[in-house]
């Protein structure tokens, strides 16, 4: 298990784009899960939406991504390196995320061909999808 810690010694993100909080399993250049504690207190929620607060999509997928490159920059090899999204593909949003929900984030590595490569994602709460999608990145220096 990783701790938020641990994760800004291997990701590159910090405040207010870390959008990990722990990794409970990571096999690296395989796959990782990850927790995301939703809380009132994000800053997304002051105009998404007054009112009725709910996680952007968007940035449901970049916690899913980061989850994945947390997977390809923990093999010792890929230390210090950035993980670059590249693409989307196959998203879809199934039931909002709210405060108080704790996403739990899988990526699987599909495919990983020399810099580029393919993850599967998903994001559950409750154990009940939320999220899904298929993403493609490349892996480059941090110059």
């Amino acid at each position: 298990m990783l701790n938020v810690t641990d994760i800004q010694n291997i990701l590159p993100h910090r405040y207010p784009f870390l959008l990990v909080d722990r990794i409970t399993e990571v096999e690296p250049l395989k796959k990782a899960i990850g927790v995301k504690n939703v809380t009132i207190n994000e800053q997304f929620f002051q105009g998404h939406f007054p009112g009725k607060p709910v996680m952007p999509g968007v940035l449901i997928v970049e916690a899913m991504a980061q989850v994945g490159a947390l997977a390809l920059l923990a093999a010792e090899e890929n230390s210090g390196k950035i993980v670059l999204l590249a693409s989307v593909d196959y998203a879809r949003f199934h039931r909002p995320v709210i405060p108080g929900d704790q996403l739990i984030l899988e990526a699987e590595i599909i495919k990983l061909r020399g810099t580029i490569g393919k993850l599967q994602t998903k994001a559950f709460v409750a154990g009940k999808k939320v999220a899904e999608a298929e993403m493609v990145f490349a892996l480059t220096a941090n110059e």
